[in-house]
């Protein structure tokens, strides 16, 4: 397997590593980097629980080759609360029960994060289509949804 030389930038912090080139960018942040907030689902991209910002835009880490990642700046779920201070969205997660096994809740709070930073006032239609890439099989989505919305006005009061 060729390696190659790669750089990224985690969560505010550059990171020079060596990476094969079959590496998925979830195998970095996991394996590499010790963000175990990312999580591993199905390795496919269909459950969503890899969610990571890339440049500012939702990814399914495990079908990103770390190689491709190459110059990319990428927000994990670790990197959502700043200071010790949760994210609106995080604390509405918490204050609504949308936390069950949790297993999907980073990725869920990734996808919702983008949303309501480029959309500040989205209907329950969108906030619907920007987690349905992230399945849960735990909370049935309501407290997920009626989180988001909460979130969304605590964003507009910042």
């Amino acid at each position: 397997m060729k390696e190659h030389s790669v750089e990224i930038v985690v969560n505010g912090e550059r990171h020079h590593l060596t990476v094969g080139s079959e590496m998925t960018l979830l195998e970095v942040l996991r394996d590499r980097l010790g963000l175990k907030g990312v999580k591993e689902g199905c390795s496919k991209g269909e459950c969503g629980a890899c969610t990571v910002l890339v440049d500012g835009r939702p990814v399914n880490s495990c079908l990103l080759l770390a190689v491709e990642a190459d110059g990319k700046e990428i927000i994990t779920i670790e990197g959502v609360e700043r200071d010790g201070q949760l994210n609106p969205i995080q604390e509405e997660f918490i204050e609504h029960g949308a936390v069950q096994c949790g297993f999907c809740t980073p990725g869920m709070i990734i996808s919702a994060k983008y949303l309501i930073e480029n959309n500040p006032d989205p209907s329950e239609e969108e906030i619907r289509e920007a987690i349905s890439g992230n399945l849960c099989r735990c909370t049935g989505y309501v407290r997920i949804i009626s989180a988001i919305k909460s979130a969304v006005d605590k964003y507009s009061m910042r």
